[in-house]
C-alpha cells in the first residue's frame, strides 16, 4: 500500500517572509507597509487606544467613588446629630418651657415708664415707715440697656443702723426690681446717722425704645 505524503512546512522560509515585511518601512507612509505590519500597527493602536480609555474610564468611576464616600460620611455625621437631637427632644422642650417662664417672671417685675414714678413714691414710702428721713431722692440719667432701662437714683437719708437696715431688706423684697449700692455712712447725731446710697430701679423698654436699640448697629448679631 503506497503512503500518502504530506506537504513539508518550511518555518524558516515562513520567518524570513515576516522579517522581511518588517524591513525598510517609510514611517511617513504606513499605506504602502506589507500586510503583517499594517494589521499590527493597527492591532497596536487600537490596543493603545483601549488601554487610554479604560484609564480614564477607570479615573472618573474613582472619583465619583471618593466623592460618595465622603457624601455617606456627611450624611453618617448629620444621622448622628439629628439622632442626638430627636433624643433629647424633649428635654430641651422642658428646658426652653422653663426659661420662658422664668423670662416672663423676670418682665413681671419690671414696671413700665407710666409705672416708675409710683415706684419711686412707694420706695420713698417703706424708708418713712422705718423711721428714715430723706434729705436727698434724686432720679439720675435714665442709661437704656439692650433689652431695658436703668434708672440711677442717689439718695440721703437719716436715721439709725438698724432702721437702714430694714429699709434696704423692704428694698430687697420689693415685687420690682432694686436695688441698693455705693452705700456709705456718717455719724450725724449722736442717735443717728448719715446714709448715702445709690438706689438702682428697672423698666422694660417701650416700643420706640425697643425699636431704636433694634435700629443700633451690632444688634442682629446680639441676638
Amino acid at each position: 500500500m503506497a503512503r500518502i505524503r504530506r506537504p513539508s512546512i518550511d518555518f524558516s522560509l515562513i520567518k524570513e517572509d515576516i522579517l522581511l515585511q518588517f524591513e525598510d518601512l517609510d514611517p511617513n507612509d504606513p499605506s504602502r507597509w506589507p500586510p503583517l505590519p499594517r494589521a499590527a500597527a493597527l492591532a497596536a493602536v487600537s490596543c493603545l487606544m483601549m488601554v487610554g480609555m479604560w484609564f480614564f474610564w477607570v479615573s472618573d468611576i474613582a472619583s465619583e467613588l471618593e466623592q460618595t464616600s465622603a457624601k455617606e460620611l456627611q450624611l453618617r455625621s448629620d444621622f448622628k446629630t439629628k439622632l442626638t437631637q430627636a433624643a433629647n427632644l424633649a428635654f430641651l422642650k422642658k428646658q426652653r418651657d422653663e426659661v420662658e417662664a422664668y423670662v416672663k417672671q423676670l418682665e413681671s417685675q419690671l414696671p413700665s415708664r407710666a409705672e416708675m414714678s409710683a415706684l419711686l413714691y412707694s420706695i420713698n414710702q417703706l424708708g418713712q415707715k422705718r423711721n428714715l428721713q430723706f434729705e436727698l431722692f434724686r432720679p439720675g440719667q435714665v442709661v437704656v440697656k439692650p433689652y431695658y432701662a436703668e434708672l440711677p437714683v442717689s439718695i440721703r437719708v437719716i436715721g439709725n443702723f438698724h432702721d437702714f437696715g430694714r429699709f434696704a431688706s423692704d428694698v430687697a423684697f420689693l415685687s420690682r426690681i432694686a436695688t441698693l449700692g455705693n452705700i456709705s455712712i456718717a455719724a450725724k447725731t449722736e442717735t443717728s446717722m448719715a446714709f448715702d446710697a445709690t438706689l438702682k430701679t428697672y423698666r422694660y423698654l417701650d416700643t420706640e425704645e425697643a425699636a431704636a436699640q433694634q435700629r443700633k448697629p451690632g444688634a442682629e448679631g446680639k441676638k
